[in-house]
């Protein structure tokens, strides 16, 4: 078993990484305020399908690569590292977009095509395997026991914690548009701190030493 405080640190990442713009939430957040919260919460049980696809496929194959390749922990803390330095960046970049600015244009899908393009956004997002792969490692360590035991771990708890913010912000959609509308400033101290946390992660994760 993981030891609570690295489980802990755990949650904290995936939390921070979870309310980082990417594809899922701008997908949640463009179906609850163009179709209704009914939608978003359809649209959610499909990414979160996806994530679990993605845990059992990742899962068994960190099992095989890190027992196969002497320096397979190196290189996935590089491509971790380098992979929340560039979040960072994203969030911060000159011109980048507010996610709650969606078109109301959008089309209105049925709920098994919401399911249906939830999961597939997810499964076929590369950044989704490569989180899983780079970040996995750095909790994982064989004194705690099966390899495969401790990444189906990981998983739920990423799961869970996806599913309990993408839930808020589905509910909360509509509402936070307006505020970020009527407050811009607020959107600049989001990125900012975002980008400042993602930051102190890649840190960590570049310092952190094999056990």
């Amino acid at each position: 078993m993981i030891p609570i405080h690295e489980l802990l640190f755990f949650i904290l990442a995936a939390f921070i990484l979870v309310i980082s713009p990417g594809p899922n939430m701008i997908y949640l957040i463009s179906r609850t305020i163009t179709q209704g919260r009914k939608a978003g919460l359809t649209s959610l049980g499909g990414v979160i399908c996806g994530f679990l696809f993605h845990i059992v496929m990742v899962s068994f194959g960190l099992t095989a690569v890190l027992f196969a390749v002497p320096y397979a922990y190196i290189v996935l803390k590089t491509l971790g590292t380098l992979y929340l330095l560039y979040l960072a960046y994203q969030a911060v970049k000159p011109n980048s977009k507010n996610i709650f600015e969606v078109d109301r244009n959008i089309t209105t899908d049925r709920p098994g095509k919401l399911f249906t393009i939830g999961f597939l956004t997810n499964v076929l997002n590369p950044k989704v395997a490569v989180f899983y792969l780079s970040f996995f490692p750095q909790f994982i360590k064989p004194q705690y026991g099966s390899v495969l035991t401790q990444s189906l771990e990981l998983g739920v708890i990423q799961v869970l914690v996806s599913f309990s913010i993408n839930f808020i912000i589905v509910l909360t959609a509509a509402k936070a548009a307006r505020f970020f509308a009527q407050n811009p400033t607020w959107i600049k101290v989001q990125k900012w701190f975002m980008a400042s946390v993602l930051t102190f992660l890649a840190v960590k994760m570049a310092l952190s030493k094999v056990k």
